[in-house]
């Protein structure tokens, strides 16, 4: 796959505050499982149900990182997309989250910021009693598009210069970049 083949997400110029996206998830065993097998988590409030009876929640619960890799996840797919990175994460849980409980993640743009060209998007999550269990704040630098110029066989970003060769991609730098002073 060539960069011309990358679909990327929404850049700066494409989103608004307001725009959003719901998405609802059934987080079972199985994902559960799979989180506690990748990370080598072995923490018995995750799946131990002896152990989590005798705690304030009476039975497992969801690994508090698993949820914050839905919120990524959806962030990476869909708002803005393909080629957006997350640059902060604030995340309350409000309500335990237990295992194979359908909740629905609400997504919001906040705020636009183009000088940064980052978007600020808040989450809520309810359960199916329609009860806010998770509220969450993203900070997202958007995907820059990449322009093709095919006579001059040119690759760029929106944000850098032209960069000579189309088998390498120039990426913008910033003051903080720059080690010289």
């Amino acid at each position: 796959m060539g960069l011309k083949d990358i679909k990327l997400g929404k850049s700066i110029d494409e989103i608004q505050e307001g725009d959003s996206l719901t998405v609802t998830e059934i987080i079972e065993d199985k994902d559960i499982l799979l989180y506690l097998g990748l990370t080598n988590d072995g923490n018995p409030l995750y799946i131990q149900h002896d152990y989590s009876q005798t705690t304030r929640f009476h039975k497992p619960i969801v690994p508090t990182v698993l949820l914050v890799g839905i919120l990524t996840s959806n962030v990476s797919k869909h708002l803005p997309g393909p080629g957006s990175h997350i640059v902060d994460v604030s995340l309350n849980v409000i309500e335990p989250i237990y295992h194979n409980n359908m909740i629905t993640f609400n997504f919001e743009v906040e705020r636009v910021d183009e000088r940064r060209e980052q978007v600020t998007i808040s989450v809520v999550g309810t359960n199916m009693d329609n009860e806010r269990v998770l509220d969450a704040e993203l900070i997202v630098e958007t995907p820059c598009k990449l322009i093709f110029d095919e006579a001059e066989n040119v690759i760029m970003n929106e944000r850098t210069e032209v960069e000579e060769n189309a088998d390498k991609v120039v990426y913008p730098t910033t003051m903080a970049d720059d080690d010289s002073e």
